[in-house]
């Protein structure tokens, strides 16, 4: 009785506690929390997913986006890389080694033409004076986590005297399975943090897209905190539906750019959300000032 009569109270309070409220000013939504996040420059290096703008050249793409403050493009490989040097900017993660999404360092059936591809690519990632070069797991195909696991790591080693000499990161993105991806292997931090520890080298990395991992794992700040040493890149998009990431959709993104940026983060955060709004370019640059910290 006595706990029923302190809920009545409590519930009471709360009524005349929420009338109090109606008249105060209310609380900051998501885009008004970005502007203030403005106040806080230069702790995230800003760049863009070349695909997710693809209605634009590639020239566009740059000019526009270096006018938002942003200084690199993601997934553009050596032969649009002349474009990014004549407008200043960096390919801030390589692609063009890798046979597909679905067909990776798995499965040892690969192996023999990821090696030549890849020892190619560091090469010209190299000697353009990049750093970062993507690589995916695969599919699972009836294959176990371990097993999957182990095949990887042989096959990425012997890619890794050659990237650790040239300077070159080797980055493996982690992607969900769940809807996008079907049957993809690296689809949980803790497999792909392992997998590093089993590689052990520096210039190896998982690429973090908070985006696919809020869909397979959740618990995203908590993550990118205990991973930190094993992450080397990261990837934006709204959930659910991969879009925007303002306020329609469940990710509070400045608070995960503050988590981000009190690891020490060092590389770039790029953005990979599909815009649907008609003025996309508008989308991207809210999106930099939602993560200008």
């Amino acid at each position: 009785m006595k706990n029923l009569s302190n809920r009545r109270s409590a519930i009471k309070n709360i009524i005349t506690g929420s009338v109090a409220v109606a008249s105060a000013p209310i609380m900051p939504t998501l885009a008004s929390c970005a502007t203030v996040s403005t106040t806080m420059k230069g702790n995230i290096n800003h760049a863009v997913c070349r695909w997710c703008f693809s209605d634009l050249t590639l020239d566009e793409l740059c000019i526009e986006a270096k006018k938002i403050g942003i200084t690199g493009i993601d997934l553009v490989g050596p032969k649009d890389w002349p474009i990014l040097k004549k407008h200043g900017m960096m390919s801030t993660m390589c692609n063009g080694a890798e046979i597909s999404l679905v067909k990776g360092w798995n499965d040892p059936q690969y192996h023999s033409t990821l090696i030549k591809n890849y020892t190619d690519h560091i090469n010209l990632v190299a000697d353009a004076g990049y750093k970062n070069l993507i690589c995916f797991s695969g599919n699972r195909n009836g294959m176990d986590d371990v097993t999957g696991l182990k095949n990887c790591a042989e096959g990425l080693k012997k890619i890794m005297p050659l990237a650790e000499k040239r300077g070159v990161t080797i980055i493996m993105e982690l992607l969900n399975s769940k809807v996008d991806h079907k049957d993809y292997m690296c689809d949980k931090t803790p497999w792909g943090v392992e997998l590093c520890k089993q590689i052990g080298s520096e210039n190896f990395k998982l690429l973090y897209d908070i985006y696919h991992m809020q869909i397979d794992e959740g618990d995203v700040i908590r993550t990118i905190k205990t991973s930190a040493p094993y992450i080397g890149h990261y990837h934006t998009a709204g959930v659910p539906g991969r879009h925007e990431i303002d306020d329609s959709q469940e990710l509070f993104y400045p608070a995960i750019m503050r988590a981000i940026a009190a690891t020490g983060f060092t590389g770039y955060v790029a953005q990979e959300f599909i815009p649907v709004a008609k003025d996309k370019i508008g989308s991207l640059k809210k999106a930099i000032e939602i993560c200008y910290i």
